[in-house]
């Protein structure tokens, strides 16, 4: 039986983070060989999502705290840090991406021997939010730009839905505190020899800003400065 990590960051989700928990607790991989381990890390949330968070805490799920908020990425950083399983998967507490839908990840590494899946938002036939025209846009322009570099051809780089090796991810040296995660493990996952990538498509209920979503401009000219420091000038 092999172990998934499920990394979760979380920042000011106490409207989410037990259904969230609940939800991921409730899949059952045994089937397919796997079991799974829940590791939460609070990134210093300010909304009383921290007093929730020790009442999830179970054999098989642990939580980390920051005391100060330092980013998304430095939240997995530390959650990549704490798990012991196969492979890892990040996966947002604010229930945009649908848990249930590891299977659908990890499919392609046991039927065709993945070192990472790509949950893609773009690339399927599930329900998806309709949301903000713009956002979809900058997404596919930050995707086509790092494609170039990495010279990988992925329809979604900046999903959430990264499930990788923790073997690979802990070569990494990870740097982005931020949302520049995404364009940076993109690019080094790319220059590791003979990887297996696959992309599959998920279903996704993305949120407004009014519901809670943080992601902004700053976020998308940052991931552009990242997709050129880690595809060209930090190579």
């Amino acid at each position: 039986m092999r172990l998934l990590s499920v990394v979760i960051p979380v920042y000011n989700e106490c409207e989410t983070v037990a259904d969230l928990t609940s939800k991921v607790r409730a899949i059952d991989l045994r089937d397919i060989g796997f079991e799974i381990e829940i590791i939460i890390v609070d990134d210093g949330s300010t909304d009383g999502t921290r007093d929730i968070l020790p009442n999830l805490e179970s054999p098989g799920t642990s939580i980390v705290f920051h005391e100060v908020n330092q980013g998304k990425g430095a939240a997995l950083r530390t959650g990549f840090q704490r798990a012991s399983g196969d492979f890892v998967v990040v996966q947002d507490a604010d229930l945009e991406y649908d848990p249930s839908e590891f299977r659908i990840l990890l499919e392609p590494v046991i039927e065709n021997g993945a070192d990472v899946v790509f949950g893609s938002r773009f690339q399927t036939g599930n329900r998806h939010r309709v949301l903000y025209f713009w956002h979809s846009i900058g997404n596919r322009f930050l995707t086509l730009v790092s494609n170039m570099f990495t010279n990988i051809n992925l329809s979604d780089m900046e999903t959430c839905y990264k499930l990788m090796r923790r073997s690979l991810v802990a070569k990494l040296d990870l740097k982005e505190n931020r949302f520049g995660f995404e364009p940076e493990i993109t690019a080094k996952l790319a220059r590791i020899k003979g990887i297996k990538i696959y992309e599959v498509g998920v279903s996704y209920a993305g949120r407004t800003y009014d519901e809670g979503k943080k992601i902004g401009w700053r976020d998308g000219v940052r991931a552009l400065y990242c997709i050129l420091k880690y595809n060209i000038w930090s190579r």
